[in-house]
């Protein structure tokens, strides 16, 4: 299943303008990256990923939308799973993705094997 290219385009403005952020193709789907550790995710099944704190977990995955996201078969305590309702309203997905950046900004660097390019991403 192809992943919503609609959702990503929305994505990729709210990333705009911020040099330390590029996106890389995985699960089938757009995922970016903040200083090199995963922020977010369009997902190929429809809606987003996005990464979240510990501290946050428990209080974000009661949002209306949101789920653990399941990998492996094990339900994830730092991903959440936004469905496309969620997703839907320009202001509630920024502010998902603020989170999943916010987050992403609170981990340590991450030093790349390569600088990774506009073109490349």
């Amino acid at each position: 299943m192809a992943y919503d290219k609609a959702l990503a385009d929305r994505v990729r403005d709210i990333f705009d303008n911020r040099p330390y952020v590029y996106e890389k193709t995985m699960f089938g789907g757009p995922c970016w990256f903040a200083h090199g550790n995963m922020a977010a995710a369009v997902l190929s099944g429809g809606g987003a990923m996005i990464r979240v704190g510990d501290d946050d977990f428990t209080d974000l995955v009661l949002e209306p939308g949101a789920e653990p996201m399941v990998m492996g078969g094990r339900e994830s305590k730092t991903w959440l799973r936004i469905d496309e309702e969620a997703c839907a309203s320009d202001e509630r997905l920024r502010e998902w993705i603020e989170r999943g950046l916010t987050y992403a900004e609170s981990l340590p660097r991450k030093s790349l094997a390569r600088p990774v390019t506009a073109a490349a991403a």
